[in-house]
């Protein structure tokens, strides 16, 4: 009887969509954040309710200036990602077929890594100015390194058995690159894709901090500066949903160029 509960409760759970789950944690989440901000009679400028956070979101969302400077941090953040997918891909392919190449450059490699890149966006202010390319520049930087290693890993990660079978049928370098390496390698690339498009847009938004008038990281300064806190909870709404708006768009990728692979499900 307890086994006939036990499967009838466990094809119960399969029915019910994981997205009903998380907007359960959602509106706990929420519930507890507005329960605890009246509760306690928190101070709107430290802690406003999210209530009033979505309803200043909203008004934004009828205004033109929140989809200008979404639309500015958007485009730095698309060219940001773009670069470092072309470098980062390139590079990393390279790398991977030229061992000795990459043993010598390994060092450098990881000196890059370890110098924290937050550090030296004033430095990229100052190199490229406070207009679109020293985001551009930031962004590419942050989201390079990911969709390197990534990438590296693929082209390491290919069979050896098969890259022999592609030899013993006298395929070329190119054969080889196009139909075994680079789908063997995709999981892998798309996996860097998907941390780099989030830190692209990080890259973005903080040159947006330092430098320049437009994008919403200024917009988000601006409502500090001003000390509107709400006004400020609701650009960081805004920022999150734009960047899981391009992390979505990377994971759909998984799903239409890899539908064959277990992590696409």
């Amino acid at each position: 009887m307890s086994s006939q509960s036990s499967n009838i409760s466990t094809r119960a759970g399969a029915l019910v969509p994981t997205w009903v789950g998380s907007l359960l944690i959602l509106v706990v989440f929420l519930g507890a954040w507005e329960g605890y901000v009246h509760l306690f009679s928190v101070s709107k400028l430290v802690l406003p309710p999210p209530s009033e956070v979505v309803l200043t979101w909203l008004q934004f969302l009828a205004g033109k200036n929140i989809w200008y400077h979404t639309a500015v941090t958007a485009w730095q953040t698309f060219l940001g990602f773009i670069f470092a997918s072309i470098l980062g891909i390139g590079l990393g392919f390279l790398l991977g077929k030229m061992p000795r190449l990459e043993r010598m450059l390994n060092p450098f490699v990881i000196a890059t890594q370890v110098i924290p890149k937050v550090a030296l966006v004033p430095l990229f202010v100052v190199w490229f100015g406070f207009g679109m390319t020293s985001k551009v520049v930031i962004a590419t930087i942050l989201a390079f390194f990911p969709i390197l290693l990534n990438t590296l890993l693929g082209i390491k990660s290919v069979e050896t058995g098969h890259s022999e079978v592609m030899k013993s049928l006298n395929g070329t370098r190119w054969q080889r690159l196009t139909q075994l390496d680079f789908p063997s390698s995709l999981p892998y690339i798309l996996t860097g894709m998907e941390v780099g498009v989030v830190l692209s847009i990080i890259g973005a938004v903080v040159g947006e901090y330092l430098g320049g008038n437009t994008g919403l990281g200024n917009l988000a300064v601006k409502e500090m500066n001003s000390y509107n806190t709400t006004a400020l909870f609701a650009v960081i709404l805004h920022l999150s949903i734009l960047g899981f708006a391009f992390y979505a768009v990377v994971v759909g990728l998984r799903k239409y160029l890899i539908p064959w692979h277990n992590s696409s499900n």
